[in-house]
């Protein structure tokens, strides 16, 4: 006879392993763009961003995270673009420009300050004063030295796209020049062309005598 079951044993748990089927099924993935995927990182290195607010008269904190210089694939225009970490919100966006001047923050050597007259990374974009923070003074070095080969690369793009300006306008100045003299050159073609009608004319005259025989002729024949 089998021992009945005590009650008091204490029973070998079952392992619980729960499975629930999710509500929804994602099958697409979607691609973010970040709108940088046609642009070349020249510069990246991390730094704290701040900018000055000038209603509260003071330096406010916008961001700790990568900043990168990026030029573009096909233009070869290089911006500044940096980014918060986690979030990877922009917080600076901006094409660098020949005006712009890296100044040293006072009593720091590793900090930058500059103005930018439109940042991107607000809408609409904004005029602003911005100071960058290196981890030690050879970053800011680094990043100084990045940021005025990126002004340079600008600097030269610019110029060379003003540059066939100069020969268009000559050539507009040699087109305008040859239709101010193209109306002497219908002149005179104007003239050699009543020359050529008078003497043509006078032909006409010479001839007219040897017409007239000509008919005589003909009559005199038909008679």
């Amino acid at each position: 006879m089998a021992d009945p079951e005590n009650a008091l044993a204490p029973k070998q748990e079952e392992e619980a392993d729960p499975h629930f089927e999710p509500v929804i099924k994602l099958t697409e993935q979607v691609d973010t763009k970040t709108h940088e995927e046609d642009e070349d990182v020249l510069f990246k290195m991390r730094a704290k961003l701040f900018r000055f607010d000038a209603d509260a008269a003071e330096w406010k904190e916008r961001g700790t995270g990568d900043v990168r210089l990026l030029a573009h694939k096909e233009t070869h225009k290089v911006r500044l673009v940096m980014r918060r970490d986690k979030t990877l919100k922009v917080c600076a966006n901006h094409v660098i420009s020949s005006d712009m001047r890296l100044q040293p923050n006072i009593g720091s050597d590793r900090s930058w300050v500059w103005k930018v007259a439109a940042d991107y990374s607000e809408s609409p974009p904004t005029a602003e004063t911005l100071a960058i923070r290196f981890a030690n003074s050879d970053n800011a070095g680094q990043f100084k030295t990045a940021f005025e080969d990126g002004q340079k690369k600008n600097a030269s793009l610019a110029a060379s796209t003003d540059a066939p300006a100069a020969p268009a306008a000559e050539a507009e100045g040699k087109s305008a020049d040859a239709t101010t003299v193209a109306p002497a050159a219908e002149g005179e073609s104007t003239e050699s062309t009543t020359a050529a009608a008078d003497a043509k004319a006078d032909d006409a005259k010479a001839d007219a005598p040897a017409a007239d025989e000509a008919a005589a002729t003909v009559d005199a024949g038909g008679e």
